[in-house]
């Protein structure tokens, strides 16, 4: 009985702390447009973008940092402790960026207030993914892992899905007026019920056995051990990381502003497209996490990603060619199927890579430090690119190099389907 409650309650308290995450991420990303000209008036439309993305870049910096603090706190303090103050501090960020006044009201008060809001959820960032990640490893029966480690990536979906809904009905229901006087500011509102929901459920569920094992043990987690004794680990799972990094943010988080900038489609309409891809993604990353428990993560992964690879282009070129919501939808939908692959087993594919005393630390690392590099500043590179070169396809340019990479990290990574890392370890 106790099994199942921690079960249960490990797969609530990470599905909902990543659920605020990434639903604030993904409606900052789609509310650009609008922050810009709010925020960071510049002298043109262009730059002002420029900077808003910039901004939503800058929180990545931090991700590394809050990576390593609170991955620590987490092996050395419990799954339970980190994850409870990873909430905290998100919701506080979230609570600024839903009162900061505008450029207009408070000067250079303004950015200045929507930065430090950025990188506090930054710094709180960093340390969700290691420790829910750990925690829905850690619970799950060893036979079942890859199925209870896809609740890490659908409930990510499921969120950027959350985030879509609630840009496709402010964007439709409200005039432009209304949506920057003050709609832009109802996702996050509602972002704030999340966090003391969350902060309940956390404060109230159960450490795992194979962390408290680990603590019992008298291991004490340190950098210098994940560096010195898990380097390849590290590097196979950052690599491993910068696919999801680009597809995130180049396909999802930076749609709506490439349909209406660059394919100039109305802005609502584009979240109808989001809407049916994280949909797809949210019930079919489960399935395919479970699959993997039967045939393997890393050949799943591999023959995700070398599809997803193979058909980008050419679902954009078409895209370009004739832009409309309904091929919009299409592409979404074909990308999404075929990305369930990667994302399913991805949760439980790199936390294998690690043993118990130091999985959140060793998974925070690699994690972050991919999403800084390739996620964080995606979007501004992308809106560069296009820039530059004059192709409506340079965002493809950019997702097929991150994806390349990962598919050389995957191969590098052991086919350890059949193996407890953390039974290993304690024999050692």
């Amino acid at each position: 009985m106790a099994g199942r409650s921690l079960n249960a309650g490990a797969v609530t308290a990470a599905v909902i702390g990543n659920a605020l995450e990434w639903y604030d991420f993904t409606v900052f990303g789609f509310m650009t447009v609008v922050i810009a000209k709010l925020f960071f008036p510049g002298e043109n439309e262009y730059s002002s973008v420029l900077l808003t993305m910039a901004t939503f870049g800058v929180a990545f910096v931090m991700r590394p940092i809050g990576g390593i603090v609170l991955g620590l706190y987490a092996d050395r303090a419990g799954r339970k402790a980190a994850l409870s103050l990873v909430i905290a501090l998100m919701t506080l960020g979230i609570l600024i960026l839903a009162v900061a006044p505008p450029y207009s009201a408070i000067g250079i008060g303004a950015p200045l207030l929507i930065v430090f809001a950025r990188l506090l959820q930054g710094f709180s960032a960093g340390g969700e993914f290691g420790s829910a990640t750990a925690l829905l490893i850690e619970a799950a029966p060893f036979s079942r892992r890859g199925y209870y480690g896809s609740f890490q990536m659908s409930s990510q979906a499921a969120s950027l899905l959350l985030g879509a809904i609630a840009g496709a009905a402010i964007s439709r229901g409200l005039s432009p007026q209304a949506l920057e006087s003050w709609g832009w500011r109802v996702p996050f509102i509602v972002g704030l019920i999340i966090g003391p929901v969350g902060l309940y459920i956390r404060r109230n569920m159960l450490d795992t056995e194979a962390f408290l094992h680990a603590q019992k043990t008298a291991r004490r987690a340190t950098l210098g051990e994940v560096f010195r004794r898990h380097t390849r680990e590290v590097i196979c799972g950052l690599g491993s990381v910068i696919a999801l990094t680009v597809t995130v943010y180049v396909l999802i988080a930076y749609l709506p502003t490439f349909a209406t900038r660059q394919l100039k489609l109305p802005f609502g309409q584009s979240f109808t497209a989001l809407i049916v891809g994280n949909l797809l993604l949210t019930v079919l990353s489960p399935i395919a996490g479970a699959w993997s428990d039967r045939i393997g993560r890393k050949g799943l992964v591999l023959w995700s990603l070398l599809i997803t690879l193979v058909a980008i282009y050419p679902l954009f070129a078409w895209l370009a060619a004739d832009p409309s919501v309904m091929r919009l939808i299409v592409v979404q939908a074909v990308l999404s199927i075929a990305l369930s692959g990667y994302w399913g087993p991805f949760g439980a594919l790199i936390a294998e890579l690690f043993p118990a005393h130091v999985r959140s630390t060793g998974l925070s690392l690699a994690y972050n430090i991919a999403v800084m590099i390739f996620g964080g500043f995606g979007q501004f590179i992308v809106t560069w690119l296009i820039r530059v070169t004059g192709s409506q396809l340079a965002p493809t340019f950019y997702v097929m190099a991150g994806i390349v990479l990962s598919l050389i990290a995957v191969a590098c990574i052991p086919a350890t389907r059949h193996a407890d890392v953390d039974v290993d370890e304690a024999r050692v």
